[in-house]
């Protein structure tokens, strides 16, 4: 990296440093109302209780909606923070409401995000980058102590530890036990002898694993990159045309085949009082199926991969293209320069003196992985992947011992595994961190809050499209910018259709729903601090700041297209 390129760096992060203490020190935070609603039913005992997370949670205070102070017209004639984190409320129509307090910093809110990418780019270094937007934010919102205050509260959370559980100990042993086996170099072998004829065979198999693991997300990503990366590299495939297929196959099919977890989640926060067709959760969740055909950028994005892997390359940019012919002509996976996530260690194979690989030590644990995820996602609504991986962790481990393994080198192989991802890591567990503040200091609240109803209706689709882009890539989440957006996006559609006098209100409100929900997946699969983009780049073997800027080419192409065909839609048939 150009010594001028990190003195720009240092300078902006001193720059935005100064900018944080003004917020900090002067700028007022603007509260907004925000509003959850949930299925309140009868509980046995008489008292209205609705379900969370599975538990039943008892309502034991319901207070009338013009006397909360978390109303809206409340919130804005007092300067204070509010003393209540929540409470429910009854309208006027009886139906109960959670309010919960949010404020943003106006543009503001922006900043720690837009440091951080700004540094990513400069400085292709994620690690400073992401501490360095983790420390702005920080210190908009007053917390000077970063590590006890930030960081290790953050790092403690249940999420957060789970995901440093599934991706250090669990992924990184798996990945270290086969490569000390061999077992993922037999796999290689195997599929390049029966199925895999060159590099685009390679990238066939791999767009295809990432339809047929179409639970979405880190789910998604962890198994494709982790299955396709021995083969995929036998074959000289670029690994930003790799991390390029599995990141934009992953979230994109998703909400394209939505037998998931995601209509579940979704629908609750799709709620708009006086629309029929949202009023309860079997309508909402039909409303969500309805709307798939409207899905145009997950379409696009997933027949965009499939070109690729078709060595179609006219959609993939210039980067996709480079990287195409680099790896064609030269042998060479990686650009020159480029420092990928996943370590070195788990690149060659390092199997004791007399052992014999088999590719059964590959597709065993695997079969077991996807098998206990998919039973435990019937069984329990989401898949437990925790369980996944630690099964196929065990059964990996038991069939080295079975086959005359010693202990010390299973532990060996382990060791390295856990080596070879602790960075991508770190990066993940900072990423969550920058999130989690971002949002924390209301970003997206504050670019969602600047819509109005005076909006040509015709127009609505793209803004809702462009805004979930960007407070998704500035957060890192879809999920998180569906919590932001459609609360806020939905009763705004639906006023607009009433208002302007549509005639096909719920075709008007169904493509508002496809944007936000694809606006969300564009902008959290493009971003840079996003858990599905490294995790891309890591089980790939890919340079982060590298998948990133080839990657939101295509998927700019996609996004634009898709918007087009938002626009076309509700012009001619709303």
């Amino acid at each position: 990296m150009p010594k001028n390129h990190n003195r720009i760096a240092l300078i902006i992060f001193i720059l935005a440093i100064a900018s944080a203490l003004y917020v900090n020190q002067n700028v007022d935070k603007n509260w907004i109302e925000q509003t959850l609603v949930y299925e309140v039913y009868q509980s046995t005992s008489g008292q209205p209780a609705y379900k969370y997370k599975g538990q039943e949670i008892i309502i034991n205070e319901v207070v009338p909606y013009q006397d909360s102070p978390l109303n809206q017209r409340n919130l804005s004639h007092n300067s204070q923070a509010p003393l209540l984190e929540q409470q429910w409320v009854a309208t006027e129509s009886q139906q109960l409401k959670l309010l919960k307090p949010a404020f943003h910093f106006g543009l503001w809110s922006l900043l720690p995000a837009l440091i951080t990418i700004i540094l990513c780019l400069l400085t292709r270094e994620p690690l400073t980058s992401l501490l360095s937007g983790i420390v702005v934010g920080a210190i908009i919102i007053g917390q000077f102590d970063l590590t006890d205050k930030v960081l290790i509260p953050n790092l403690a959370k249940e999420g957060t530890a789970s995901l440093l559980l599934l991706y250090l100990w669990l992924l990184g042993g798996l990945l270290g036990v086969w490569t000390k086996t061999g077992a993922a170099q037999a796999f290689a072998n195997y599929m390049t002898e029966h199925f895999v004829r060159g590099p685009r065979s390679a990238k066939l198999v791999t767009w295809l694993l990432g339809i047929l693991f179409f639970q979405g997300g880190t789910m998604s990503t962890v198994l494709v990159g982790t299955t396709v990366r021995p083969l995929a590299d036998k074959a000289k495939v670029s690994h930003e045309e790799m991390s390029y297929i599995v990141d934009s196959t992953a979230s994109p099919i998703a909400s394209v085949i939505a037998l998931n977890a995601w209509p579940a989640y979704i629908q609750a926060l799709i709620f708009v009082p006086g629309v029929a067709f949202l009023a309860t959760e079997s309508q909402r969740l039909q409303f969500f199926f309805s709307s798939i055909p409207f899905s145009f950028y997950g379409i696009l994005a997933v027949l965009g991969t499939l070109l690729l892997s078709l060595n179609i390359t006219t959609f993939s940019g210039k980067g996709i293209k480079l990287a195409h012919q680099r790896a064609a002509t030269s042998g060479e996976l990686d650009a020159p320069g480029a420092v990928p996530l996943s370590a070195k260690e788990l690149q060659t194979c390092q199997v004791p003196t007399g052992y014999k690989p088999h590719v059964l030590e590959f597709f065993l644990p695997l079969f077991t992985l996807i098998a206990i995820a998919v039973i435990t996602f019937i069984y329990f609504g989401s898949p437990k992947i925790n369980w996944a991986f630690a099964s196929a962790l065990l059964l990996s481990a038991f069939i080295a011992f079975a086959k005359g393994m010693s202990l010390t080198d299973v532990m060996e192989g382990f060791g390295t595994g856990l080596k070879g991802v602790v960075v991508a890591s770190v990066i993940l567990m900072l990423a969550v961190i920058i999130g989690s503040i971002s949002k924390e200091i209301g970003g997206g609240l504050f670019l969602v809050s600047q819509l109005g109803e005076q909006l040509p209706f015709w127009l609505l689709p793209i803004i809702l499209q462009f805004l979930t882009m960007v407070i998704a890539f500035s957060t890192g989440t879809s999920w998180g910018t569906y919590a932001i957006a459609f609360p806020l996006a939905m009763p705004l559609a639906w006023a607009i259709s009433q208002s302007q006098g549509l005639a096909n209100a719920e075709l008007y409100m169904a493509v508002c729903f496809a944007t936000v929900l694809n606006g969300s997946v564009y902008g959290d699969q493009c971003s840079p601090i996003s858990d599905t983009t490294i995790l891309s780049a890591m089980t790939t073997g890919c340079d982060l700041m590298d998948h990133v800027k080839t990657q939101i080419v295509p998927a700019s192409i996609a996004a634009w297209l898709a918007a087009m065909l938002w626009t076309l839609t509700v012009l001619i048939f709303a």
